[in-house]
C-alpha cells in the first residue's frame, strides 16, 4: 500500500503547476529561441485563460463528461486566438501559422486531453479549409463566427466503415435543384452535442472516389440530423463525442466550400494542419509528466533513499526528456517548412507518428514509476495515460502515417490490378 504521505503528494502534483525545474527552464529557453516575442506574449494570453478559466475546472468537467465548449471558446475567440491564422475580414488576425503552433503548443498545458482537442477541431480541423477555399458566403456565416467563438464547430470525415481511409466514405450529397440533399453516417464526431455546424465530407457525385467528395458546411440544427449515441471512451471524457445519422437532410449547394469535387483533396491539406497542431499539443503534456514524475521520485522513499537515485529509473528520465527535445526540433523544422510554403506532408507524418509513439513511451513509463499511485485517478500521469493514446489513432493511425511516409519515401509497393 502506498503511505498517506504518497498519496497526498500524488494529489498535490495533480492540482498545481510545475514548471519551475531545471528540464522546463532549459525547455523554455529552446522555446523562446524559436518563438518571437509577440508568439511569446500571445502564449501567455493563452496561458492566462488556461490558468483562471481551465484547469480550476477539469476535474469537474472530467466527471460530468461534459465540458461548456460555448463558454471557453467565446473566451478564446474575445482574446483573437481562435483565429490566429485566420483572414482578418473574417475576425482572425492574419499571423502565419507558426502563430498557430505557439498557440497549440501552450494549450498543452490543459491539464486533460478532451478540451485541447476540442479547441483544435475549431482551429485546425474543421476550418482551414473553409477559411482557404471557402466563397465569401461561406466564410460570413461559418467562419467568421467559429472564429470570433460564437459557434462551435465539429468535423465529420471519419465513418463506421472508413475512419483513416476516407476515400471509403460513402455519406452522399445528391443535389436537387439548388440544395444537396444528404444521407448516410458519421462516427468519431468531436464536439458533436455541442456544435452549431460540420465541415461534412460526402460523396457529391460518382465516380474516381479521389474526386468525387466535396466539404459541404451543414448546420447542425438542420431537420433530417440525429445524433444516435454519445460514445463512452476510455479517455478524453470531458469531450463529447457521438454517432450521427443524416436522414434526408438539406442544405443550400452554395454550402461547398471551394470547388465541387475538391473535397478529397482539401481533406488532406486540412490533414496537415491538423497533424501538426497535434504533434505541438503533445510537448507541454510529456514535460509536465516528466516533471511532476521527477517532483514525486524526489520524495517517494524506498530502502532509505529517494526513489529518484535509482540509476535506471533517472537514466530512463534523461531518455525520455533527450526524445521529447528531438522531436520538439523536427516539429520547428516542420512548421519553418510549412510558412515557407513547403509540402510538409512526410515530414508533418513523422512528427504525428513520433509523438503518438513517444506520448506511450513517456506516459506508460512515467505511470510505472509512480507505483499504484499511477494507478488512480488523482494524478495527471494516469490522466494523460487515458487520454493521449488516441494520439496514434486519431487524426491518422499510426499505420496510415507509415504509408505516407513509405510513399515519400519510394518504398511503397504499387497496388496490383
Amino acid at each position: 500500500m502506498q503511505s498517506l504521505k504518497a498519496i497526498k503528494l500524488g494529489k498535490s502534483l495533480l492540482s498545481r503547476d510545475v514548471h519551475t525545474g531545471r528540464v522546463l527552464a532549459q525547455q523554455a529557453a529552446v522555446q523562446a529561441d524559436f518563438y518571437e516575442e509577440d508568439q511569446r506574449s500571445m502564449q501567455k494570453t493563452a496561458r492566462r485563460i488556461i490558468d483562471e478559466d481551465i484547469n480550476p475546472f477539469v476535474d469537474q468537467w472530467e466527471a460530468e463528461g461534459k465540458y461548456p465548449a460555448h463558454k471557453i471558446f467565446k473566451k478564446l475567440g474575445d482574446a483573437g486566438l481562435l483565429g490566429v491564422n485566420k483572414p482578418v475580414e473574417y475576425g482572425g488576425m492574419g499571423l502565419n501559422f507558426k502563430y498557430n503552433m505557439a498557440l497549440n503548443e501552450e494549450l498543452g498545458h490543459i491539464n486533460c486531453g478532451g478540451v485541447p482537442m476540442s479547441i483544435a477541431v475549431q482551429t485546425d480541423m474543421a476550418t482551414p479549409a473553409l477559411a482557404r477555399f471557402g466563397s465569401d458566403h461561406v466564410k460570413k456565416t461559418f467562419l467568421e463566427p467559429s472564429v470570433l467563438g460564437d459557434v462551435v464547430a465539429c468535423l465529420g470525415v471519419s465513418e463506421p466503415g472508413g475512419g483513416s481511409d476516407v476515400a471509403a466514405a460513402t455519406t452522399s450529397a445528391v443535389r436537387r435543384g439548388d440544395d444537396l440533399v444528404i444521407n448516410g453516417q458519421k462516427m468519431w464526431i468531436t464536439n458533436a452535442f455541442q456544435a452549431d455546424w460540420m465541415c461534412l465530407l460526402a460523396n457529391t457525385s460518382e465516380g474516381n472516389p479521389h474526386r468525387n467528395k466535396s466539404l459541404i458546411c451543414v448546420p447542425m440544427d438542420t431537420p433530417g440530423i440525429h445524433l444516435a449515441k454519445k460514445i463512452d471512451k476510455m479517455g478524453m471524457k470531458c469531450s463529447d463525442t457521438a454517432v450521427i445519422f443524416f436522414d434526408d437532410v438539406r442544405v443550400p449547394a452554395k454550402n461547398i466550400i471551394g470547388e465541387e469535387g475538391m473535397g478529397f483533396t482539401y481533406q488532406m491539406m486540412q490533414f496537415q494542419e491538423e497533424r501538426m497542431a497535434a504533434s505541438a499539443l503533445t510537448l507541454a503534456p510529456m514535460e509536465n509528466v516528466i516533471e511532476q514524475t521527477i517532483a514525486y521520485l524526489r520524495e517517494r522513499q524506498a530502502f532509505g533513499q529517494p526513489l529518484l537515485n535509482n540509476q535506471y529509473i533517472h537514466f530512463r528520465l534523461a531518455e525520455l526528456a533527450t526524445e521529447v527535445e528531438m522531436l520538439r526540433s523536427t516539429i520547428y523544422r516542420a512548421t519553418d517548412k510549412f510558412v515557407a510554403g513547403e509540402d510538409v506532408s512526410q515530414l508533418a507524418s513523422m512528427c504525428k507518428l513520433k509523438c503518438g509513439r513517444l506520448l506511450r513511451e513517456v506516459n506508460d513509463s512515467c505511470l510505472q514509476f509512480w507505483g499504484g499511485m499511477g494507478f488512480t485517478n488523482d494524478v495527471l500521469v494516469s490522466r494523460m495515460y487515458r487520454d493521449l493514446r488516441l494520439t496514434s489513432i486519431g487524426g491518422g493511425a499510426d499505420e496510415v502515417m507509415l504509408g505516407i511516409i513509405c510513399k515519400g519515401m519510394g518504398i511503397l509497393p504499387k497496388k496490383t490490378k
